[in-house]
């Protein structure tokens, strides 16, 4: 079984190519490109990884974040009164021509 120490660029069958964080005989914790930190137990993945001629990817910066604008809540403005006209036909009640049909 390889040895693989901190810091060693490997590449996982599954996951592709990343970076050792720890290992040990019994656990290995490997940082990959694209799938993130996964823990493995080390006998059981030793032969799905090979090691890698690659530089490690260059760590990203934890830049400042730009603080977040808040809009303003809309100022509800005044109601206003409209003059609404009824279309309404009063010589007709309501269902006065609706027959029942029976099936």
């Amino acid at each position: 079984m390889a040895n693989y120490s901190q810091g060693a660029q490997v590449e996982h069958s599954k996951f592709g190519l990343g970076t050792v964080m720890s290992a040990s005989d019994e656990r290995i914790v490997i940082k990959f490109d694209d799938h993130g930190e996964k823990k493995f137990v080390t006998t059981m993945v030793a032969g799905s990884l090979k090691k890698s001629d690659r530089q490690p990817p260059a760590e990203k910066r934890g830049g400042k974040r730009k603080a977040k604008v808040v809009a303003a809540a809309p100022v509800a403005a005044a109601p206003v009164e409209a003059e609404v006209e009824a279309d309404v036909d009063a010589d007709v009640e309501p269902d006065a021509d609706v027959e029942e049909v029976a099936e």
